[in-house]
């Protein structure tokens, strides 16, 4: 028995990031466990970048089921497990940290969760459209290798660094004959007006920063923030203000929480549990 003559969890997991300001991933995660009667709890784990590799090492030590990786951690956590799943090594880059036997699998929840909050929620179907992607990371990473599985016809990135840039737009590369295109980020707003899809991949905007204020957006485009606190940055009410469709990075936090859930657990998600509880988190927090 714990102290206070609580029962300890028998199984448990958790994220590593650095910061951890704002994470609504025990919310969600602890509720799922809950509402499937499962014995798991779910923790926060601050991890700074130099501590990673201890961090790691502390996973396989303790038994942890598996682990979530955020910030600043998806790419550089690579070189600490022991396999790579499919999107994870198409990408390099590990949102979801699995524990096989004695070995660390690092998986990518974050495509499938981007594609599905697209296409199921948002309701943007990206065959044949063109998309421009801001920034270089691990979630820009997902977001461009989600379009071109989606079949998106050309795909732009922008961010501060061209060679990084440059990394990330071959990940659409695939053969398709689908046009790609690395833009330096002062220029990114002169190419907003021939997409149909903008994705805000970085923290801009977290902290009520500017991002694309002068360009003019229109009815037929979608502009996606994945930022989820503040639910709605300068970004998104711009978008909408001009006559775009504007959405917040809530919904693929869900998706993608869903996806590590069932890798984890091998069963299926609470969907709709996880949306209340995230949702009820961000209320919390504002």
């Amino acid at each position: 028995m714990a102290a206070g003559g609580k029962r300890d969890a028998s199984h448990f997991v958790g994220v590593l990031g650095w910061p951890l300001e704002v994470t609504l991933s025990p919310l969600m995660h602890n509720v799922a466990f809950r509402q499937v009667g499962l014995d798991w709890i779910y923790l926060r784990w601050p991890v700074r970048p130099g501590d990673l590799a201890d961090a790691v090492r502390g996973l396989r030590a303790l038994g942890a089921e598996g682990a979530n990786v955020t910030m600043p951690h998806k790419q550089s956590i690579v070189e600490h497990l022991d396999s790579l799943g499919g999107d994870a090594a198409a990408t390099g880059a590990v949102n979801t940290v699995q524990r096989t036997g004695n070995e660390l699998v690092g998986h990518n929840t974050d495509v499938v969760g981007f594609s599905e909050f697209l296409v199921q929620d948002a309701g943007f179907e990206p065959g044949g459209t063109r998309a421009l992607v801001l920034g270089a990371g691990g979630a820009a990473r997902a977001v461009v290798k989600a379009l071109a599985d989606l079949k998106a016809a050309g795909i732009t990135v922008a961010a501060r660094s061209d060679g990084v840039a440059g990394e990330v737009v071959a990940l659409a590369r695939d053969g398709s004959g689908r046009a790609t295109e690395v833009v330096a980020w002062e220029k990114m707003a002169d190419r907003v007006e021939d997409v149909d899809l903008v994705v805000n991949a970085t923290p801009v905007g977290m902290r009520g920063e500017p991002l694309l204020a002068n360009a003019i957006f229109n009815s037929s485009q979608c502009v996606v923030d994945l930022i989820y606190s503040p639910p709605t940055t300068p970004l998104i009410e711009h978008a909408r203000a001009t006559g775009a469709t504007g959405w917040g990075g809530l919904g693929m936090l869900v998706r993608q929480a869903a996806a590590s859930f069932a890798i984890w657990t091998g069963q299926q998600p609470p969907l709709d549990a996880m949306s209340a509880a995230a949702i009820r988190g961000i209320g919390h927090h504002r």
